[in-house]
């Protein structure tokens, strides 16, 4: 029987948040992300108008203020709003993974909401989040998947899914 590689929780996890950014509404920029605690997700978000208004991607286009869209809530506000609408859920001590590392609007919702550890995708407009999370004893990792995962990941989406057929399990006479 061949081993099948695992992916690192790392891979596995930012993996989730590439596919989570591409339900985004927002054209400029798709962006997903995904809330971990103990290596369970918690909550995801992707960068979107809020339920119930019109998509940035839409008829309606983007509301524009001083160079960005106001409409769209980005997707680590998002993860964290997503765990207080499912019934609170604590985001104390958890993990965020997030295509692009996030604004300092978003990183000052992900401190006070708890968030120990950012793993992002790339850094996104602003290097100087790097400074900020190491004030406020935020870990901040930038992803590099492993070039077997890659190969590997690529294989998962091109095959078809397997028929596993169950056995008739009616008597025979």
């Amino acid at each position: 029987m061949p081993t099948i590689q695992r992916p690192s929780w790392d891979d596995y996890f930012m993996s989730i948040a590439k596919i989570v950014a591409t339900r985004s509404t927002c054209d400029r920029l798709r962006a997903g992300a995904v809330l971990v605690k103990n290596n369970r997700i918690i909550s995801t978000g992707y960068n979107g108008a809020p339920p119930g208004m019109p998509h940035c991607d839409g008829a309606a286009g983007h509301k524009m203020e001083e160079g960005h869209c106001i409409r769209t809530v980005h997707a680590e506000e998002n993860c964290i709003l997503q765990a207080a609408a499912l019934g609170g859920l604590s985001t104390m001590g958890s993990t965020i993974y997030t295509t692009y590392a996030p604004c300092y609007h978003c990183f000052k919702k992900l401190a006070v909401g708890g968030v120990k550890r950012i793993v992002a995708g790339a850094i996104y407009r602003d290097p100087s989040i790097k400074e900020a999370c190491e004030q406020a004893g935020i870990g901040l990792d930038i992803h590099q998947p492993s070039d077997e995962w890659l190969a590997r990941l690529a294989e998962v989406f091109a095959a078809p899914i397997e028929e596993k057929l169950v056995p008739d399990q009616t008597p025979s006479n």
